[in-house]
């Protein structure tokens, strides 16, 4: 039951309604109206319909117990968007109720969920419904009515009611304070607010940052005045009114103009499905019948979080202003803020009343908004006056000059519709004004006053919070009310009648009366209301503009001008010269606006006729001004442009002229129908102006100031000001003086005084204003329409039209825009298509001409008949200019066409072969500067004007630059198509040296970091610009590597295979048995055991690493295989009839290859003794794998120990991925130590993957593996010398050894983890720092300090713990050092592998050997940062603000991953040198890290590897032999495209270009030999770097080929090859072209090399600081090319001198550019100048030239001083340090690897607390605060005793002394390296969850929420139950095998997690498992399925685990 009132007007007019509810079965029910007060509607307002639906949102339902009566507000909205608030008070009555159950309802149905009892409560309403807000007044009035209801008080019910409604007067905003009663003995009160337009708030604000905060506020208040949908949840009705009401005041002095619901019935919840924005607010009950709202900001203020749905792009205020409002809003919240860190605190100051709170608030968003729209009134365009102002904004000049074009947030402010009606209001300049206009005014001076003075910005605030308290409260003594209430309880008694029926009659009587007696006598009525005066201008937008003038100095506007000048006076030589200049001067807003002015000067009688040439370069600086604006016109510069567009013109023939407008028509800003509208609207303003100035004394008397000067044609009117001022910085001449101007009058001005006497002006006068007014809108609107046609119309009316609001893709949206445009055909709307393709260019222009009269016309009140007269003439106006241009397009075919320069043709490769003719294109500048000849200087190279052509090896562009005054040289770009990596089409092009738009172009960014921007010619054809993009694509991606460019111009022959049996799957049924065989092996099933013949598995069973890949986050997901092997193949030697080992020949040329000869040179093995072994020889050469059965991947023969035999290397290789099996690569000559590799161990054997099928069989051959592979590293730990070092006296210093390095100095610590943060924070780490210090300060200031003592160690190993344990005052970190270093001692073998291999290798089991697990980037690393490394070097596009090329490259982290190579090479150079022990690598696959580091071990330790001859034999043993899978990681064939570009070996190269750098005396090659490999790697021109291992270069017959190559004479060697090698079927070798050039010129040679004088071993320093940017990423030559291709460098060097010497003679001076010439090449150093003179000579003389190899050999060396100078001290110092910091590295990696261990033990030991109670006071262990008493309960650890506060426990460090000490097994020293199982962080990420895994895992205070979950396994797995942990503090989900395990077995880290979503049933689930009971977790790697227990279960899990994500 509800009693409704409605007010409006004077009166309090209320309706008043009685509302009951009516059951309508099962428990549902509605409600029905008993009375209502009026019974008929108010004049003007209609009763509302389904109000019902208000008194009751969550539905009309009956209750068991009676409730407390309940008050709130809802809000109503009418058609007219009057909002109507309706007061609902809702009490409960006794109804009793008889269950009865209908004859057809069958007994066994389900019960329903409403139990109905025998007396029920059902809900009645009393409904007050007014268009005011007097939220107090309702209250107070319904609650009076209940009152005297409840409390029978004698009072008549009739009475109130009419009272309310007849009798109770509301006064006018402004007006007094009314008191009144409505006869129950009450006294109320209604104070009305001083301002209407001031939302009225009381605490609501306040109250919402409360419950939100200030970010979440500012969020929501972010979206609704960028219009986004909100939707509001609370338990309270009241609060989700206050904070709906509470949004919208603080958009103030914007009105919220959409759908505006703060209390949603659940009948309208289909509402939230709306298109358009709102706000609403819907009780929480309702929240789970609200789905899929994806674009709702969801806003629950019960617990004050927001949920921003993904598809939600939430834009945020400017910086600025943000952090001045976040600042403000801190303060004021949390004012004790600044006071906080005071010395000596304050006195407590009051806290400020919420009311006052509430009012600072708002006005800091109201200093918001007026900061936010400074400028906005001068930005304003009045179009009409009279009889009603039309207030326009220009939305682009308010952003250009504000400097937020690239503000997202002000766009969409702008184009709201709450800005439109904003302007609309607040436009007129004489109105009402209120406190926005005043705080507008004089935002600019206080923000200037304030700057950073915090003090001062309250102060100011305060001065607006109190403006607005005393609007609402401007009484200052409130008036006290008295309003009876009922007692308490009153609502439960037990016989209280039913509410009873009123008295229509006698209400409306009253009512009658009192509405008589307010219409005779009314003190309300004399109010004076608001006067409305003049708004404030405030400042204008030009004022604070952003963009500072600095740039545009007098000497280029003088430059500008002079340009003009030359042209207007036919001097066009002089201004071509100047014109590059003038052209770059107008990227600048001035220079352009100055250069419309200056040609402005040039126009006389509105036309200006000029020759070609004049007309040529004007519509050039037109076109370049015009482009270097955006389609909005921000600055006027088009506006400007228009005028002259039709005043410049030129003579084609008698009768012909040719307007500029017809030249500049392709630009986007002529389609802009906003443009077209704030231009007219410019124009109507200034005619306005003209019209009313004359009236104005100030005008005539400026009128005289400015006689006799010539004013030129303003940009726009009322923005004159502005643009002068901009302007005021040009320098002016004689005959334009800058005097000081007098003050303008602006049209605003005007308009004021105009609407302040139009009252007192007769009926005559204001019609004549006004048509007055009217025809100058209409005679402006005739004017722009014959614009508009002039630029729409095309030249040729025959060529498709070109739109062009294709070059900025939209926007046509006008903040401004009526519903004229909406209605009418829509420019936007109109089609999907550009005009382009219609056909009709008549109807497209005269459709957007009428469009835009339509909507001007209608603003401006233009009359029907002059409007109907407007649309008659366009299309007349249209066909006559159409007729007129075919005149001049016919003419002007006719003109001389420009002349194209020449096509040049590029310079090919003997074998090389143009694939597709050149087409012409223009080269653009991309973010590289050099060429440009902007700041970086040099010639203006590019854009450049040529042709691309493609050939079978290089995309070629070859041009010339398009300026011809600034350069002339030749350009050339060019490239191998094998190294393209990426490629996208760009459009829209301008290139304003030519003057035009060019629409196609693409991108081809190449991996030799080049980049190739190009935009092709208009004759060059879409079809063309497809087919060269397809046969780049199909060179590029060849579908076998015999199709690339190596094997060209050649025949190839069919590979060889090494079986020459019978094929492979020869027919249908061997092809099913082996795919059934290897879908049986990867099932895991046992294959069927064969008797006669003996197979392998190969190559790679499924590892356990998985923090590789990053599919693999899952302990039981396995990672995938290598892409090249992804299948289980199996090989059958019985295929291989003929194998290697039992072919002499074959086995010969193996011997011949470059990797075994350096065996043989280090002494490995002799000839005679291949695949034998002997009693003398330690190792051999074994021929297991020669027919590639063991591993596909190695070469052919091994060296591994003479003891091993190869059946035990066939079954421990199985204990490697893709079995590559250790193997001896490198022997230390001294120490005798050797260098091994392999590929990362493997957890458990291979067979173990089969433990799903358990037998005895696999678990023998798990076995028999195991113990192999500890016979093979005891068999080479017998290899290594027993000798910890070789002394000698050269290194029996104190740093020969690795003991050495644990003695380090006082102040050079090392760099070793710290103890975690948990431990740092505890009381035991204070205590042992002091102690630590106190025995650091005995230490003598020069001793040396040793941080771990192994002798002691080992002495002490039990005992020290056990102290250790019942000590708490020990130093952890020292503890932790010390048993990280315990065992440390020199062993015979360090094998360096990875932290999740090594979690199962039982140490005991290899004496002397020490794993150590090392970090390192990973390939998906590489090629990340690769990506990174190549857009900071070859940008695209220049760097933005406040970015640059360091930061790009630092972001990049390339020189962190060239870091981490170097320290991991040298910790083995350390081991292998220093300690003598043997280093075996073994990290990932074994063929991309571990190549890196083996191979730059060897380059460090041995000089060989420094000649040409040893860096190719390093190459060829390491990279070639081993299986470095070149093919598959340059992407060489479209097979592997996928897999993406990996430079593991360009970043090999970078290392040795570091360490060339630091030892420039020690390699024999030079930079560009490196350099040169670099780029040939992956150029496809020789076939070296091809194929993936020997085994495929074996099956390509590349065996075959002869070892040495032919030699080649003086005649061939000028082309490169002689014929016999171009005949060559297998392709051409770099090592032959390297031996040809290098016998050929000492290209390659290092002249510093000295052999004698460099050190036997290397240790580069390796810090980020002595590391630099390789110059093969930076440099280029435009010349010719890359130089790499050396005989294309040479024939264009040949080609450009013979032309030089053709056009100028003897050419004795060159001007080399670093941008443009290889100064390497052209200007050689000293010993390559006197090689080519002595060449010179000798073929002058005629004689036979000599090699300049032996002419080098002949020259005597300088004799050297036999006195050996006295080595200083200095010196030593210098080396000395050089070699500490060198082995400091290497002991941080090795005491790193082991604290994974020690850490784990040693802080693992959580501490078991009770609860305890203190009864004698006691201090917290943590915190050091007292802890006592019987209220405040403790925590007590019952086994250490370890005492503290509840809420410290989370922190207390996890090192209980009491538990079981660690003990320590010198055995078993390394068990402990690996991280926990399961671990999937990366192998480089060492820093948080190294940490966090130090610490035990079993802690329940940790513990967010656990339990059991079936958890989905990986391929052919079921579900298994594990115990799940989710832990919010380590932010991670954990899974163990039982709740009581204390290790867990994998874990998901909620940082990667995306979403959290239930599923329905899952295929595989366990039949017990209920529907909803699942649910997914997708991470960014991949997917889990989880089932839970029962769907309640796994909704508690989602909800827990979405928490923690959001």
């Amino acid at each position: 039951m509800a009693n409704f009132f409605v007010q409006k007007c004077k009166i309090f007019k209320n309706e008043i309604i009685l509302y009951y509810d009516q059951l309508i079965g099962s428990g549902s029910s509605c409600g029905k109206i008993l009375q209502r007060f009026p019974e008929k509607d108010w004049d003007g307002c209609p009763f509302t319909q389904g109000i019902e639906w208000f008194c009751q949102p969550s539905g009309w339902k009956l209750s068991t117990q009676r409730k407390q009566p309940e008050f709130y507000v809802a809000v109503l909205t009418d058609i007219d968007a009057d909002r109507h608030y309706c007061a609902v008070f809702t009490f409960h009555e006794t109804v009793a109720m008889t269950p009865t159950k209908p004859d057809d309802e069958d007994g066994d149905e389900h019960e329903t969920s409403l139990v109905h009892h025998s007396l029920m409560f059902a809900p009645k309403s009393l409904l007050l419904v007014s268009r005011l807000d007097y939220f107090e007044a309702f209250r107070n009035c319904l609650g009076i009515i209940y009152t005297v209801y409840i409390e029978n008080l004698d009072v008549q019910l009739e009475t109130l009611v009419g009272n309310i409604l007849g009798c109770v007067q509301v006064p006018p905003p402004g007006g007094p304070q009314v008191r009144f009663s409505i006869g129950a003995g009450d006294r109320q009160a209604l104070q009305p607010p001083l301002c209407p337009t001031l939302p009225a708030t009381q605490v609501s604000v306040a109250h919402l940052f409360e419950q939100l905060g200030i970010n979440n506020t500012l969020a929501i208040f972010s979206a609704v005045i960028t219009d986004h949908k909100i939707l509001f949840f609370s338990e309270s009705y009241c609060h989700l009114t206050e904070a709906c009401h509470a949004v919208t005041s603080l958009c103030y002095p914007l009105k919220y103009s959409y759908v505006y619901i703060p209390i949603l019935p659940a009948h309208l919840l289909e509402v939230l499905t709306t298109p358009t924005p709102f706000i609403a607010g819907v009780h929480s009950s309702l929240r789970n019948e609200i789905t899929d709202l994806f674009d709702v900001i969801i806003v629950d203020l019960d617990s004050g979080s927001i949920t921003i749905p993904e598809c939600v792009k939430l834009l945020e205020l400017p910086e600025t202003i943000l952090n001045r409002t976040r600042k403000l809003l801190s303060i004021i919240l949390t004012p004790q803020l600044l006071s906080a860190d005071y010395a000596f605190a304050p006195p407590p100051k009051k806290p400020s009343l919420i009311l006052h709170r509430d009012k600072e608030i708002r006005a800091v968003f109201l200093r918001l908004f007026a900061e936010l729209f400074t400028g906005y009134r001068s930005c304003l365009t009045c179009i009409r006056i009279h009889p009603e102002p039309f207030i326009s904004f220009h939305k682009a000049f308010f952003l250009g000059h504000r400097g937020m074009m690239e503000d997202d947030f002000t766009h969409r402010v702008l184009e709201g519709m709450s800005f439109n009606t904003f302007v609309g209001e607040r436009g007129p300049p004489y109105r009402v004004c209120d406190i926005f206009d005043e705080v507008y005014a004089t935002i600019q001076d206080e923000l200037k006053e304030e700057k950073s003075d915090l003090v001062k910005m309250m102060f100011n605030t305060k001065n607006i919070s109190n403006q607005l308290y005393l609007n609402e409260f401007p009484n200052p003594q409130p008036y006290i009310q008295k309003v009876p209430k009922p007692t308490d309880g009153a609502y439960a008694r037990t016989h209280q009648p039913a509410f009873p029926s009123l008295n229509n009659k006698m209400v409306q009587d009253i009512i009658d009366e009192g509405l008589a007696k307010s219409s005779i006598k009314s003190k309300i009525a004399n109010v004076r209301p608001h006067q409305p005066r003049i708004v404030p201008m405030g400042p204008p937008a030009a004022a604070i503009d952003k963009q500072k003038l600095v740039e545009n100095n007098a000497r280029r506007l003088e430059v500008l001008r002079n340009c003009i000048n030359y042209i207007f006076e036919n001097r066009i030589s002089d201004a071509r010269i100047i014109f590059p200049a003038v052209l770059r001067a107008l990227k600048s807003k001035v220079t352009r606006l100055a250069m419309t002015q200056e040609l402005s000067y040039h126009v006389l009688s509105n036309r200006a006729m000029l020759e070609h040439q004049q007309f040529d370069l004007v519509v050039k600086l037109l076109n370049c001004a015009l482009q270097n604006d955006s389609s909005m016109d921000e600055h006027g510069v088009a506006a400007s442009i228009l005028p002259l567009a039709t005043a410049f013109c030129r003579k084609l023939c008698t009768g012909v002229i040719q307007f500029a407008y017809t030249c500049i028509q392709d630009h986007a800003v002529w389609a802009n129908l906003q443009f077209w509208e704030q231009s007219f609207y410019q124009d109507v303003q200034k005619q306005i102006r003209q019209l009313y100035l004359p009236f104005y004394e100030e005008h005539k008397v400026a009128e005289k100031q400015r006689e006799g000067s010539r004013s030129p044609q303003s940009p726009a009117d009322n923005h004159d000001a502005n643009w002068n001022r901009s302007l005021s910085s040009i320098p002016e001449t004689g005959r334009r003086t800058n005097k000081k101007r007098p003050r303008e009058i602006g049209v605003l001005e005007i308009a004021a005084e105009q609407l302040r006497i139009w009252p007192t002006l007769s009926k005559e006068q204001q019609d004549e204003l006004m048509s007055n007014e009217e025809s100058t809108v209409y005679s402006q609107a005739i004017h722009y329409a014959n614009r508009m046609v002039y630029l729409r119309v095309p030249l040729d009316v025959h060529k498709s039209f070109k739109n062009a609001v294709g070059f900025e893709g939209e926007s046509n949206s006008n903040s401004n825009i009526t519903a004229s445009i909406a209605e009418s055909d829509s420019f936007d709307a109109e089609s999907g298509f550009d005009e382009s393709e219609a056909s009709d260019v008549s109807g497209n222009v005269v459709r957007f001409v009428t469009r835009f009269v339509d909507k001007v016309c209608n603003d401006g009140g233009v009359t029907q008949e002059h409007i109907k007269s407007l649309y008659q003439m366009i299309p007349g106006v249209v066909a006559m200019h159409i007729e007129t241009l075919e005149a001049v397009h016919k003419e002007s075919k006719r003109l001389p066409p420009i002349q194209k320069p020449k096509l040049l043709t590029p310079t090919l490769l003997p074998s090389e072969e143009i694939v597709m003719e050149g087409l012409r294109v223009y080269l653009l500048a991309d973010g590289r500067e050099e060429g440009t000849g902007n700041y970086m200087g040099g010639p203006s190279l590019l854009p450049a004007e040529g042709a691309v052509f493609l050939t079978t090896y290089r995309i070629i562009f070859k041009g010339t630059p398009c300026d011809p005054l600034a350069c002339e040289q030749i350009v050339i770009r060019c490239f191998p198509v094998s190294t393209i990596t990426k490629e996208k089409k760009i459009s829209d092009q301008y290139l304003p040296h030519l003057d035009q738009w060019l629409q196609e172009g693409l991108q081809i960014r190449s991996n030799v970091f080049q980049l190739m921007k190009i935009a092709f010619d208009e004759e060059v054809g879409s079809d063309d610009v497809e087919t060269l993009r397809k046969l780049t694509n199909k060179i590029r991606n060849p579908p076998y590597i015999f199709n690339t460019f190596a094997f060209s111009g050649q025949m190839i022959h069919e590979a060889t295979p090494l079986h020459k049996h019978k094929e492979k799957n020869a027919s249908l049924r061997q092809f099913a048995k082996r795919t059934l065989m290897k879908t049986a092996r990867k099932a895991g099933l046992k294959s069927k055991q064969s008797t006669h013949k003996q197979k392998y598995v190969l190559p790679t069973p499924p590892t356990a690493r998985r923090n590789v890949s990053p599919r693999s986050s899952d302990s039981e997901s396995e990672r995938p295989n290598s892409e090249a092997y992804d299948d289980l193949s199996i090989i059958d030697e019985s295929e291989f009839a003929s194998s290697l080992s039992n072919d002499p020949k074959n086995l010969e040329r193996l011997m011949e290859r470059p990797s075994f000869q350096d065996y043989q040179r280090l002494g490995f093995v002799n000839l005679c003794m291949v695949g034998q072994k002997s009693n003398r020889d330690l190792f051999r050469i074994s021929t297991v794998n020669a027919n590639y059965s063991v591993c596909r991947s190695y070469p052919a023969l091994l060296v591994v120990p003479a003891a091993v035999t190869d059946e035990s290397i066939r079954k421990f290789a199985r204990c490697h991925r893709q079995y590559r099996l250790p193997v001896i690569t490198w022997r230390h000559p001294r120490t005798k130590a050797l260098l091994l590799r392999a590929s990362g161990l493997h957890s458990r054997g291979l067979m173990g993957m089969l433990r799903h099928n358990p037998s005895s069989g696999t678990s023998h051959g798990e076995t028999s593996s195991s113990i192999e592979q500890e016979k093979y590293f005891m068999a080479v730990v017998a290899a290594t010398p027993n000798n910890a070092r070789s002394y000698h006296p050269s290194y029996s210093d104190s740093l020969t050894s690795l003991d050495s390095l644990m003695m380090v100095g006082l102040m050079d610590p090392l760099n070793i983890p710290e103890t975690p943060d948990v431990i740092r924070r505890g009381g035991v780490y204070k205590a042992t720092t002091t102690q630590r210090s106190s025995v650091a300060n005995k230490q003598k200031p020069g001793s040396l300090q040793r941080i771990g003592s192994l002798r002691e160690k080992s002495r002490f190993s039990s005992s020290g713990q056990d102290s250790r344990s019942s000590n708490a005052n020990l130093d952890s970190r020292g503890d932790l050092i010390n048993n990280s270093v315990q065992h440390l001692h020199r062993v015979r073998l360090y094998v360096l592998g990875e932290k999740t291999q090594m979690k199962g290798i039982k140490v005991e089991s290899f004496p002397k050997c020490d794993f150590i697990p090392v970090d390192f980037y990973e390939v998906r690393h590489v090629k990340a940062s690769f990506k990174k490394l190549m857009r900071a070097c070859v940008p695209s596009t220049a760097f933005v603000q406040g970015e640059g090329f360091y930061k790009a490259v630092e972001e990049s982290e390339w020189l962190l991953q060239i870091q981490s190579i170097l320290q991991l090479a040298g910790a083995t150079v350390d081991l292998l040198d220093v300690q003598g022990s043997s280093v075996m690598i073994c990290l990932e696959d074994g063929w991309d890290v571990t190549t890196q580091v083996i191979a730059i071990a060897e380059i460090l330790l041995d000089p060989y590897y420094r000649t040409i001859e040893g860096f190719k034999a390093l190459i060829e043993k390491e990279w070639i032999s081993f299986g470095h899978r070149f093919t598959h990681r340059s992407n060489q064939t479209a097979a592997n495209q996928a897999s993406g570009f990996a430079p593991l070996f360009l970043q090999f190269l970078d290392v040795v270009h570091q360490i060339h750098n630091q030892f420039p005396l020690s390699f024999e090659f030079n930079q560009y030999f490196i350099k040169f490999l670099a780029f040939h790697y992956v150029s496809n021109r020789f076939r070296t770097f091809m194929l993936d291992n020997e085994f495929e270069r074996v099956e390509a017959g590349w065996l075959q080929e002869e070892k040495k190559s032919p030699k080649v004479d003086e005649m061939d060697e000028i082309i490169g090859y002689s014929p016999k090698h171009l005949n060559q079927s297998v392709g051409h070798s770099i090592w032959d072209y390297i031996e040809k050039q290098h016998r050929k010129s000492p290209i390659f040679s290092n002249f510093m090399y000295s052999p004698e004088d460099q050190e036997q071993v290397m240790r580069p320093y390796s810090n980020i600081s002595n590391l630099k940017i390789w110059s093969y990423y930076l440099n280029e030559d435009l010349c010719h090319g890359p130089s790499y291709d050396i005989e294309l460098v040479n024939q264009e060097l040949h080609q450009s001198e013979d032309n030089e010497a053709e056009a100028m003679g003897i050419v004795k001076r060159k001007i080399l550019n670093g941008c443009y010439d290889n100064i390497l090449l052209q200007e050689p150093n000293y010993f390559r100048f006197q090689f080519q003179e002595i060449h010179k000579l000798e073929t002058d003389l005629g004689h036979l030239p000599q090699k300049w190899k032996v002419i080098w050999d002949k020259l005597e060396s300088p004799q050297r001083d036999s006195v050996h100078r006295q080595i200083s001290f200095n010196t030593q110092l210098v080396k000395s340090h050089g070699r500490s910091i060198h082995k400091r590295s290497t002991l941080e990696i090795l005491v790193k690897g082991k604290m994974l261990g020690e850490a784990a033990r040693m802080f693992s030991q959580p501490h078991r607390f009770e609860r305890h109670t203190y009864t004698t006071p006691a201090y917290c262990d943590y915190c050091s605060h007292v802890l006592w008493g019987l209220s405040k309960t403790g925590m007590h650890c019952i086994d250490c005793g370890y005492n503290c506060h509840e809420k410290c426990q989370p922190s207390v460090p996890k090192n209980c002394t009491k538990l079981k000490s660690v003990t320590t097994d010198p055995n078993a020293s390394s068990t402990n390296i690996s991280r926990v199982a399961g671990s999937d962080a990366s192998s480089t990420s060492a820093g948080t969850t190294t940490m966090y895994e130090n610490f035990s895992t079993n802690i329940g205070e940790n513990r967010t929420h656990e339990g059991y979950l079936y958890k989905q396994g990986a391929l052919l797995k079921g579900w298994k139950q594990r115990w799940f942990v989710l832990d919010s503090m380590k932010h991670e989900l954990r899974y163990y095998d039982a709740m009581e395990d204390s290790s867990y077995k994998g874990l998901i880290n909620l940082a990667d997690v995306e979403s959290v979503i239930p599923q329905k049933n899952l295929p595989g689930a366990p039949k017990k498992a209920e529907e909803n009971s699942f649910f997914e977790i997708r991470t960014v790697r991949r997917f889990y399925n989880f089932m839970s227990t029962d769907a309640k279960a796994a909704q508690e899990w989602i909800d827990k685990l979405q928490s923690c994500i959001q």
